[in-house]
């Protein structure tokens, strides 16, 4: 990101700090609330809308001493403005992220991944607070099927939908932050992530949920298109690696080498469920979507020491599984509002 000589975070897993996670009660966030609570001395607050995608119960069961929920918007300066200041460190996985519906109506978008990601960085200038800004390797645009070339720190960037241009944009706010006004930021850009909690739009539940009511999954166009997978555990670690030991103003890069065709990744789906390989209906492709994201991650597996621990795809894929089998109470409320909408189809 920036050339200045910004000094290295300070904070220790075990010693007390206050951290505001915004999103916490979607996937990645609810995900990674948990890891900080099994693995650090931190308290937790969690700032989210609690729209479609957000849900208290993604939080069940965790200590009310250390975790507080905060229903409200990003966007909301004085609100954020309050929160930031009694807190030490934002963590930042807050955003609207599905592009089908960014194509429908980009206007959510572009408030929730731009202005508040703007109404955040406003408040961490002005109480000094560490600030991490969570991201997607969909900013950088599609990479060929017939090359080897990933992703790096340097990939300039070229989104294909509004979700994906919301998210570039919101990178580069931080950078500029950083950069005009020293905030003390940094960024993880991340391939696409699989596991429990995640909402039912998504590619890897929706086919596996679909299964389990006796429905026929559906798979865009022919399916070559690649995307590179990382289990949430493996993210989440990988941002904790980085709020306690990455270089402030600087940009990593995260994921597991998991490289996998969509239509490869729904008939493991259905074997590993017990159903035909072919047990899918293709339908039309969506407009610009990206044949190919890889992610090169050494300079986070270099600097920081960072290596996934879930390698083997196919055994991550079936503990998703189990988890989506044993927790209908959890992703059933979703399904015939997801259905209505368009989001579940």
């Amino acid at each position: 990101m920036a050339t200045h000589d910004y000094r290295q975070p300070t904070l220790s897993r075990t010693d007390p700090a206050r951290v505001l996670v915004t999103g916490g009660a979607g996937f990645i966030g609810a995900n990674f609330v948990r890891l900080l609570l099994a693995d650090t001395a931190w308290s937790v607050t969690v700032l989210d809308s609690l729209t479609y995608a957000g849900h208290r119960r993604s939080l069940s069961g965790l200590d009310p001493n250390r975790l507080t929920l905060v229903e409200g918007s990003v966007c909301d300066a004085d609100l954020v403005d309050r929160i930031v200041a009694d807190h030490d460190l934002v963590v930042h996985f807050a955003a609207e992220s599905h592009n089908d519906t960014s194509l429908r109506d980009p206007a959510p978008f572009v408030q929730t991944n731009l202005v508040g990601t703007f109404t955040l960085l406003e408040a961490v200038r002005n109480h000094d607070r560490r600030f991490h800004h969570v991201s997607t390797d969909e900013v950088f645009g599609e990479l060929s099927l017939a090359d080897l070339t990933r992703f790096t720190e340097t990939t300039p960037y070229n989104p294909s939908s509004p979700y994906s241009a919301t998210k570039a944009g919101s990178d580069l706010l931080v950078r500029a932050w950083v950069r005009s006004f020293g905030v003390r930021a940094t960024i993880s850009n991340c391939s696409n992530n699989y596991g429990p909690y995640q909402h039912l739009e998504k590619f890897i539940p929706r086919q596996i949920t679909r299964i389990l009511d006796g429905v026929r999954p559906r798979l865009y166009g022919d399916g070559r298109q690649v995307r590179d997978w990382i289990h949430v555990d493996d993210h989440n670690r990988a941002v904790l690696a980085i709020l306690t030991a990455g270089r402030l103003g600087e940009t990593y890069l995260i994921g597991a080498d998991g490289e996998r065709d969509n239509r490869s990744v729904l008939e493991l789906v259905l074997r590993l469920m017990g159903q035909p390989d072919d047990a899918y209906d293709h339908v039309a492709d969506r407009p610009g979507h990206d044949l190919r994201y890889a992610i090169d991650a050494t300079k986070l597996r270099t600097e920081l020491g960072w290596e996934p621990q879930r390698r083997d795809f196919a055994s991550g894929l079936a503990t998703t599984i189990e988890w989506y089998r044993a927790n209908e109470a959890w992703w059933r409320p979703l399904v015939a509002a997801d259905r209505a909408h368009g989001r579940h189809g």
